[in-house]
C-alpha cells in the first residue's frame, strides 16, 4: 500500500527537520481516521477473547477487563499497545463531536478535541498495554468531560 504522507514524514525525521505542515492525507481527516482505525492486532486479540470492538466507549471498558496475556510476548507488546492507542483515538474521534486526528509535535498522530486540547491516545495505549494504567475507559471519560 502506497502512503505518500508517510514517506514524507519519514524523510523529514531522517533529516532532523520538523514535519511539514498538514498536506496530502493529513489534510483529509476522514481518510486519516479510516486508516488509523484498522488496529488489526488488537481487533484480532479482542475477538479471540470474545470482545466485540464496535468503536464505542463501552468497548473500551471491555478491553480494560481483558487479561493482559500480551505482556508475556515482548515482541507483541509494543504493537498491541500502539493498536490500543489507535483504537482509543478512533473511539474519541467517532464519538466526541469535533474530535479529529492531527499530526502531533513529534509527527505522530494525536487526537485534537473540539476544545483544542490534544490527547496522545497512542501513548496512553502503550502505557495501558505495559501496565494496565491508565485504563482506556478512564482516558476516554476524561477527554469527554471537557
Amino acid at each position: 500500500m502506497k502512503l505518500p504522507f508517510l514517506d514524507n514524514w519519514r524523510l523529514d525525521r531522517r533529516r532532523g527537520r520538523p514535519p511539514a505542515p498538514p498536506t496530502g492525507a493529513w489534510a483529509d481527516p476522514d481518510g486519516v481516521a479510516e486508516l488509523l482505525a484498522e488496529c488489526e492486532l488488537l481487533r484480532a486479540r479482542a475477538q479471540s477473547a470474545g470482545v466485540l470492538l464496535d468503536d464505542s466507549p463501552g468497548s473500551l471498558e471491555d478491553l480494560d477487563q481483558l487479561l493482559p496475556r500480551w505482556r508475556d510476548d515482548p515482541e507483541e507488546l509494543p504493537w498491541l499497545g500502539n493498536d490500543a492507542g489507535l483504537y482509543l483515538g478512533t473511539v474519541l474521534v467517532r464519538t466526541l463531536p469535533g474530535a479529529r486526528w492531527v499530526r502531533g509535535p513529534d509527527g505522530g498522530p494525536v487526537v485534537e478535541l473540539a476544545s483544542g486540547r490534544a490527547v496522545d491516545a497512542v501513548a496512553a495505549g502503550r502505557q495501558w498495554a505495559d501496565g494496565g494504567s491508565p485504563e482506556l475507559s478512564r482516558v476516554y471519560a476524561e477527554a469527554a468531560e471537557i
